[in-house]
């Protein structure tokens, strides 16, 4: 008999039992749905970026989406602009498939223009693709208070940064890359204490420097550990 023992650096990706335990996928499928997951809601990406994060291979990573596709974990469908033109793709990936059945299915395409070589319109395998993900269990952006995020940014810094969609989607995006509410505020209490009082540096002190998913993880990192002692000038949370 084997022991599992979990070790883990805090940066964690939610994902339903359901698709993790599927015994009607691979491996192979569950680990690509896994790294998919991981990634931020509506991340923009290139085909290509999900080849270069694993030694499978082309071939092998098709096979996976397929597996996923005819599960209903996900769906891909082809965006046109406003004159017909292919523009991208749109991945639709849910933790949780509707009935057996793929989620949408009547609306794919009968091909897959996102894992092949084409000349038109310059596609080559280069267009930017989009993953909305669908949770199982209600949104936990509704449970999620990234409002306070905002509010408490504003009370440090003296702005008024306003409840907008687009500063809802950034601090949403790290709260589902596993950052937690004291995580986002010792970065504004970090960054504030670099660069409140600095004239040139003050102006990034919003939430599309903070919290822009390729600066956030480095500016959590770079906050020094909390003392043993009480007192500590950083917010501990609660």
């Amino acid at each position: 008999m084997a022991r599992l023992i979990k070790r883990t650096n805090n940066a964690y990706t939610n994902v339903s039992n359901k698709v993790v335990r599927d015994a009607s996928l691979s491996w192979k499928a569950r680990g690509i749905f896994l790294y998919l997951w991981s990634q931020s809601d509506n991340w923009n990406f290139y085909v290509s970026e999900i080849e270069r994060h694993s030694v499978d291979g082309r071939e092998s990573l098709q096979n996976g989406l397929k597996e996923l596709e005819t599960a209903g974990y996900l769906v891909r469908s082809v965006k046109f602009d406003e004159v017909k033109k292919i523009k991208g793709m749109e991945w639709v990936l849910s933790d949780f498939p509707s009935n057996g059945k793929p989620v949408g299915r009547e609306s794919r395409p009968r091909e897959n223009p996102s894992l092949r070589t084409t000349n038109n319109n310059n596609y080559q395998n280069k267009e930017i693709l989009n993953i909305s993900k669908n949770h199982s269990v209600g949104s936990t952006e509704t449970e999620f208070p990234w409002q306070s995020i905002i509010d408490y940014l504003n009370e440090k810094t003296g702005k008024h940064f306003k409840h907008t969609s687009t500063n809802k989607g950034l601090v949403i995006s790290r709260y589902h890359d596993g950052f937690t509410t004291n995580d986002m505020r010792k970065v504004i209490d970090h960054q504030c204490e670099l660069w409140l009082n600095n004239h040139d540096m003050a102006q990034y002190l919003q939430p599309s420097t903070l919290f822009r998913a390729s600066k956030f993880e480095g500016y959590l990192n770079a906050v020094p550990a909390e003392p043993k002692h009480e007192g500590h000038k950083y917010w501990t949370g609660g």
